[in-house]
């Protein structure tokens, strides 16, 4: 397996690697359950049984507003997974971290050092252009300029999960994006505890907070450190994470809510301080160029072989 430190899967944990009981640890939490269909909140644990309180009006039970959620069901057609897919597992998959597979398609990045380089980036898969095409019909995503395309892969027979974790502030950008194939998972959010250290890069964070999407911190749960947040995302879906969802939560996905092969789709965008006109634009300028192709796989492979 790919594991590293205090991540594990199914393979390492056979070889008596500890692996934290989530039972144990969300025991001591309340936990709400995202509705798509309704942008806002409810108690529960179980994504299905508050989506189907939806038609029922969620049983007169008022919602909580949770800002900097964007879903859209029904992203892709059927049968444009079914291409995308076919074009994903014609590609050579690598070992990653906590039973995971995975593509990845950016720059070379090391966040503690903060540095950047173009690396072996040449731009995208041609197989996946469309859906980058398609994210210009999203009202939230037509200013999206997508210099990383990570596919990861979650089978249950691997225990694939991912751990919390905030993507880096430092050149990661405000939108966090994600297709979701394949079946349907649900993504949880906890309430980020810095405890006096320093993550993520985070403190960028301020240097570009007014040009952010959501410029004000929202109060909402402020002082109450024991809340989850259970987010269900469907199979051909698209979610984006900004403002506090973004960067207040740690988001993860759960062994136990890998129940059939899943592939997502991550997508990254520059921080302000790497595009056009701010001090880092050196450092991306050949990334933003690069990031503009798109190539044939199969040509690339057989390239490689020779």
């Amino acid at each position: 397996c790919g594991c590293k430190a205090t991540r594990s899967c199914l393979l390492c944990e056979k070889e008596q690697i500890n692996c934290l009981s989530k039972n144990d640890f969300f025991g001591k939490y309340i936990s709400y359950v995202y509705c798509p269909y309704c942008n806002q909140i409810f108690k529960g644990w179980n994504t299905d049984e508050v989506i189907n309180e939806h038609a029922l009006g969620h049983n007169n039970v008022d919602g909580l507003n949770f800002n900097g959620i964007y879903i859209m069901n029904n992203f892709l057609s059927e049968e444009e997974e079914c291409s995308l897919m076919k074009g994903i597992d014609e590609m050579q998959w690598d070992l990653s971290q906590s039973g995971r597979r995975k593509q990845n398609f950016g720059p070379k990045v090391n966040f503690k050092k903060k540095r950047i380089k173009t690396g072996n980036f040449k731009g995208f898969p041609e197989f996946s252009k469309f859906v980058q095409y398609k994210f210009k019909s999203v009202p939230i995503l037509k200013t999206f300029q997508s210099i990383e395309q990570c596919s990861l892969e979650y089978e249950p027979s691997r225990g694939a999960q991912i751990d919390p974790h905030i993507d880096d502030c430092w050149v990661w950008g405000e939108r966090i994006v994600t297709v979701n194939c394949l079946s349907d998972t649900t993504l949880t959010l906890t309430k980020y505890k810095a405890n006096g250290n320093k993550r993520y890069n985070l403190e960028f964070v301020e240097c570009y907070k007014n040009k952010l999407m959501m410029r004000e911190k929202s109060t909402q749960f402020e002082d109450e450190d024991n809340v989850v947040i259970r987010i269900p995302l469907q199979r051909r879906s698209l979610i984006v994470l900004f403002g506090d969802a973004r960067y207040s939560w740690e988001h993860r996905i759960l062994r136990e809510d890998i129940t059939e092969r899943r592939v997502c789709l991550a997508y990254r965008e520059f921080t302000p301080s790497f595009l056009l006109g701010g001090e880092e634009y050196n450092k991306s300028a050949e990334i933003f160029k690069n990031s503009k192709f798109f190539w044939n796989h199969e040509e690339a492979q057989l390239n490689e072989s020779k």
